[in-house]
């Protein structure tokens, strides 16, 4: 981050700098300043049945309407390799063994990130919950429901609880960048919306 603002100086560019210098020094001494002015504490121990111990990260809900089946929707997404053709954010998501997946994202800056998930959850045509597996370089769980609509069709409600590298440093620098998790998700769901009431959609779900 330091190294962009030096090859192209610019307002912006003096935050990203002084961003990515904070981070520098998070990282040598273990200490965050935006962390204790928050009252979060990073020291103690995390549980591994839980991909975020509670009051960190952040979270996201958004809901969309798609005119196809709750079981049409739960069948493509449950095929978590189809995710990347609507999620553009996604760059890769290869299913392993026993409910567990491995994901690759684009990250701040042309970077990537890595990380296993396992699915805690699996009612077909209802909801689908996953969770991250220590060691991730995004701690993430979250969630999908399927609610039948009366007069036909499905709200799909997706859920995400996440934190990101750095932190909510991270979030709050990925907003700055026009890069927040909450507008992507909201496009993300638009193009699944559209992708399913497609010809497309129908013959790969």
């Amino acid at each position: 981050m330091v190294l962009a603002f030096l090859a192209r100086p610019s307002l912006r560019g003096a935050a990203v700098a002084l961003a990515g210098g904070a981070l520098v020094y998070r990282g040598v001494t273990g200490y965050c300043h935006l962390y204790r002015l928050m009252g979060i504490d990073t020291r103690r121990g995390r549980k591994p049945s839980t991909a975020i111990p509670a009051l960190e990260g952040a979270k996201v809900e958004k809901t969309v309407f798609v005119n196809r089946t709750p079981d049409d929707l739960y069948r493509f997404w449950r095929k978590l390799d189809n995710l990347p053709q609507v999620m553009q954010h996604l760059v890769n998501v290869t299913e392993l063994e026993d409910g567990r997946s491995h994901w690759v994202a684009r990250g701040l800056l042309g970077t990537t990130v890595e990380w296993d998930a396992e699915i805690i959850e699996d009612r077909p045509g209802d909801v689908i919950s996953w969770r991250s597996l220590p060691g991730a370089d995004v701690d993430t769980a979250g969630s999908v429901h399927f609610f039948e609509r009366p007069g036909g069709g499905t709200t799909v409600r997706v859920s995400l609880k996440y934190d990101p590298p750095a932190g909510k440093a991270g979030a709050a620098i990925a907003a700055a960048l026009g890069q927040s998790v909450d507008e992507r998700l909201e496009d993300d769901l638009q193009r699944f919306k559209q992708h399913m009431e497609t010809a497309a959609g129908a013959i790969e779900a």
